[in-house]
């Protein structure tokens, strides 16, 4: 068998265990009368989901089981390059899932794999951010189909950074739809939803924990009517003209531009929680020598200042005014600063960097400021 599929044979740690394609396909056949389901996902929050799907499978009344599971191959992490299997995939050998049923393609197309998959002779398939692209032959195999998590109210927001991208926008509202997979980026009919309002402070991280936590609910409630095809019926077809976009993030994109107003930062500040995070250059002026110094800022918590009365000797000027740092932002604006992470260091409130520089002066890092000094 192809080393990538399942699981590297419990992720390479036990190598001399692989057998053939023909011996673990017979590991892949359950006794039980059960619609075999299989489940697709990758990072940490998919976990939600699969802890639904598994409890939920061991109801007595229970329709299905969980027959496999895919999820992205082991990758090299931390300073060691261990490595390690995805977050998902941690979770369900913790929770006691056989090793030889979770595959790790390189990709969902590979020929191995998707015979593999025939041979469980799946219902079913659930994905939830799985982070691969599944082909037409995959989508062919599953007798119900397959059915997505997809964390926003579609057609809007389609694509790889949806809670991101809406909270980068400022939305007030945002939910998580049930839809079934197709081969264009999100657009395939949807079976349910759930809406809900965005509070101003919350960051993508918890939004995003909190969007797959109703959307495993959603799906327990709806499998029934996936199994006995009355959901495809049900589904509602999306509106591609009221379609957004969502894309992937890229790093470069965490630099924050004090030019633009308070809002737009906060909002950019929560959406990029996590990763890849936001980012700011300030320049500390020692009163005594004049000299300066620039320093990267990892902003981690804010809110947009609601003081009118803030004032502030030079544009450019960043002040303390318990509890936080009050950058001064375009259109007159402020953004309050309340945790920040210096390189190296762990998050500390803005009161402890301040005491820090305690007699220099802040700055940020205008354009002004690198003509003036840098070029």
């Amino acid at each position: 068998m192809n080393s990538s599929l399942v699981f590297r044979r419990f992720w390479c740690f036990n190598a001399a265990t692989s057998s053939s394609s023909s011996s673990a396909s017979s590991t892949l056949c359950f006794a039980s009368n059960k619609k075999p389901l299989v489940f697709l996902g990758s990072p940490q929050v998919s976990a939600t989901v699969l802890d639904a799907l598994l409890n939920a499978s061991t109801a007595p009344d229970s329709l299905f089981e969980v027959a496999a599971i895919v999820t992205q191959p082991p990758s090299r992490k931390s300073r060691g390059k261990k490595l390690m299997p995805s977050p998902l995939a941690q979770h369900a050998l913790d929770r006691g899932f056989p090793s030889n049923l979770i595959f790790t393609p390189e990709r969902a197309g590979e020929d191995v794999f998707l015979s593999n998959l025939r041979d469980l002779q799946p219902d079913l398939c659930i994905t939830a951010a799985y982070g691969n692209i599944l082909p037409s032959k995959f989508l062919n195999i599953p007798i119900s189909g397959t059915v997505n998590i997809h964390p926003s109210l579609l057609p809007l927001y389609r694509g790889a950074a949806p809670v991101q991208r809406a909270l980068q926008d400022g939305v007030k509202e945002t939910g998580v739809s049930l839809a079934f997979t197709v081969r264009a980026l999100d657009a395939g009919p949807v079976i349910a939803c759930k809406r809900m309002e965005i509070e101003d402070q919350i960051k993508a991280p918890e939004l995003l924990d909190l969007l797959f936590y109703e959307g495993s609910k959603l799906l327990i409630r709806e499998l029934p009517s996936i199994f006995d095809g009355s959901a495809k019926v049900k589904a509602q077809p999306q509106d591609d003209s009221k379609a957004t976009l969502a894309p992937k993030i890229a790093s470069e994109e965490s630099w924050l531009s004090f030019d633009e107003e308070a809002p737009v930062l906060h909002n950019k500040v929560r959406a990029f929680a996590g990763w890849p995070g936001t980012r700011a250059k300030v320049v500390i002026v020692d009163n005594k020598s004049g000299q300066d110094k620039i320093t990267e800022l990892k902003i981690i918590t804010t809110k947009v200042c609601s003081r009118s009365n803030i004032q502030v000797n030079q544009a450019d000027e960043i002040t303390f005014i318990k509890p936080a740092l009050v950058f001064p932002c375009g259109g007159g604006t402020a953004l309050e600063v309340l945790e920040i992470q210096l390189p190296g260091k762990k998050v500390m409130s803005a009161a402890a960097f301040w005491n820090g520089v305690r007699g220099q002066k802040l700055k940020i890092l205008s354009a002004a400021y690198v003509n003036d000094h840098l070029s």
